[in-house]
């Protein structure tokens, strides 16, 4: 974590994790989302997030923001909606898909500046390469998941911007690291069948 971003706790983390289900629930029963503000210190401070959704082990929409635009705890919150209705590769989950639904919040830092792959650290760091239009992001557990070096990880990111691998070479790409606290309902060493084209970034 960067030093002006504090980790969360086990409390936090799992008021995050019940927010994002709470949301997820509103919406099937047509109720108005969850609005109580936790009050207090991290979960206010402005953060990226994604939130995850899998289903048995398979991935069932997973969307997010980078920049922390909005408090996190309202980031996790609209995310659970759009993790859940809106990822445009799947439908809208059903009420039957709830109780098989397991939430993986991913609570982002502060962006910063890479020049070498041996400034990236596997299974700490997530990328955002930036060319032209292009953009493409992947978050550390992806990395982690494949056993990813520092250099694949980066050509990987480059395909996810519809890039060719190596364009992070490219003196005009501009490579960004992140750092990300996981955390998920039940086992949060649960199994990621993540395939490249499984994050997707609004």
């Amino acid at each position: 974590m960067t030093n002006s971003t504090k980790s969360l706790t086990g409390e936090e983390r799992q008021w995050l994790l019940r927010l994002a289900r709470n949301t997820i629930e509103a919406k099937l029963d047509q109720r108005p989302v969850p609005d109580d503000s936790p009050g207090y210190g991290p979960l206010l401070e402005a953060r990226g997030a994604f939130v995850t959704l899998m289903k048995e082990g398979v991935l069932r929409g997973c969307i997010g923001h980078v920049v922390g635009a909005e408090a996190l705890w309202l980031s996790v919150r609209t995310n659970a909606v759009n993790a859940a209705f809106h990822d445009p590769r799947f439908p809208p989950i059903e009420d039957s898909e709830l109780p098989r639904l397991t939430i993986e919040i991913s609570a982002l830092t502060p962006l910063w500046e890479v020049s070498k792959p041996e400034e990236i650290v596997i299974g700490r760091h997530g990328l955002i390469i930036e060319r032209g239009p292009y953009r493409g992001l992947l978050l550390p557990q992806v990395a982690e998941r494949y056993g990813w070096t520092p250099e694949e990880f980066l050509d990987q990111t480059c395909r996810k911007a519809g890039m060719q691998p190596g364009c992070w070479r490219d003196p005009d790409a501009i490579i960004s690291a992140f750092s990300a606290e996981v955390f998920s309902e039940g086992d949060a060493t649960h199994d990621l069948r993540f395939t490249t084209r499984d994050l997707r970034l609004t």
